[in-house]
């Protein structure tokens, strides 16, 4: 390159040309074939490096190089030999023009510094990626870690780059951030924040990627889809989305539904309304009734002789039912709910089964039930629990029971 330069300053020379006007031409003529030669040499470069990596990402069975070929960090490698270059012949070229120079020099030190931050953030989304793929990483905040790593390696930068354009060290520059570092935590409050709640939820377990989350305060109600630095993302079962900031997740409350997903089955718990009056005691005929419902049966037969014998030991009068032991359609009813979901297919037995009579309002006497759908597909879910409330509304009247409606009268 020197003989090069050497030999057109000469040429030009021997034309006549003045030798200031010979330095700036022979100058101009180097940096038009000193960029041509770089940007043969960057094309030959990228597309060496991406066939060979291309296809050793193909034979290898690891996913991991072929996120290396995604997310370009051959490409952003490749501009290394050409900038190195670049770097070395600028001292030969402007030989003639010292400031012209150190500009030049100050610039590409600069971009030395970007490209390498280029290269660290590929590196950091080739990690990013590789582990989302990993079962064990899927649930995990990786976007976050990799969001602090980049304010790192942008901080870092930053320093170098002022250091390079106001030749002064790096810890004068420290130490002027020290003294603004009441504005930088405001600046940065909710990055900061969110880093810190990351870590936690992470080490807590709090949520997870996927995690069925709900928070009524912020309209969030669905499954989380990314958990980054600054928010989390949920996509409602309406198919919006709500962002909530990433600290808000240690700060307030809300609601994680991955217990009950991860549990043997999914609550019901709901209540029929019985209108009161219509509660009474069981005549002996409708009794004998009942008992062809056959779930009934054994409970009526075993009940009404343990009744009959306290009744009889204890010489009650029966003429009135309200005398000594008796059996109440309600109570029956409440005996024949249970019965009926420890023989429903869809309710876990190893949880807990229960039918229990809340207190009496204006509204009637609820009937609660109480127990675990063992099928945990919402859908499924709603399917299942309609049609247990269809079965016990309809039930109801067999039991001469009412069910509780408000007649509200009509307007005029």
């Amino acid at each position: 390159m020197d003989k090069l330069i050497r030999f057109f300053y000469h040429l030009l020379v021997e034309n006549n040309f003045s030798e200031t006007t010979a330095e700036y031409l022979n100058t101009a003529i180097g940096v038009v074939i000193l960029l041509l030669v770089v940007y043969i040499i960057d094309i030959i470069t990228r597309k060496v490096l991406l066939v060979i990596f291309q296809n050793y990402a193909a034979k290898s069975k690891n996913t991991f190089d072929d996120y290396l070929v995604k997310n370009k960090v051959f490409n952003y490698l490749a501009h290394i030999l050409p900038l190195s270059i670049i770097i070395g012949l600028i001292p030969k070229l402007f030989v003639p023009f010292p400031k012209t120079e150190k500009y030049l020099e100050l610039l590409f030190d600069i971009f030395t510094v970007i490209l390498v931050i280029w290269i660290i953030r590929s590196l950091l989304k080739t990690f990013r990626d590789f582990l989302k793929s990993l079962k064990s990483f899927k649930d995990k905040p990786i976007d976050s870690y990799v969001q602090v790593f980049m304010i790192f390696a942008w901080s870092i930068g930053a320093i170098l780059i002022f250091s390079s354009a106001t030749g002064k060290s790096a810890w004068t520059f420290l130490t002027a951030l020290g003294a603004m570092s009441a504005v930088l935590l405001l600046i940065f409050k909710d990055s900061i924040l969110g880093f810190v709640a990351s870590i936690q939820v992470a080490v807590n377990d709090t949520v997870r990627i996927g995690d069925w989350i709900t928070m009524e305060k912020y309209g969030a109600d669905g499954d989380i889809i990314e958990i980054n630095l600054s928010s989390v993302k949920v996509q409602n079962f309406d198919k919006t989305i709500t962002t909530i900031p990433t600290y808000l997740l240690t700060s307030e409350s809300f609601r994680n539904w991955r217990g009950m997903l991860d549990s043997g089955g999914r609550r019901i718990k709901r209540a029929i309304r019985i209108k009161t009056s219509s509660i009474a005691f069981l005549t002996p005929e409708k009794i004998e009734e009942l008992k062809k419902i056959e779930i009934l049966t054994a409970f009526l037969e075993q009940r009404q002789h343990e009744i009959d014998s306290h009744n009889t030991q204890n010489k009650i009068n029966k003429e009135l039912l309200i005398n000594g032991r008796n059996l109440s359609n309600m109570g029956v009813f409440r005996k024949y709910v249970e019965f009926y979901l420890y023989n429903h297919p869809y309710i876990n037995k190893d949880m807990t089964i229960m039918s229990r009579q809340l207190a009496p309002s204006a509204q009637g006497t609820p009937l609660e039930i109480y127990a675990f759908c063992t099928d945990k597909n919402w859908k499924n879910y709603e399917q299942i629990m309609a049609d247990i409330f269809d079965h016990l509304l309809a039930s109801a009247p067999y039991f001469d029971l009412e069910i509780f409606e408000l007649n509200l009268p009509l307007k005029n």
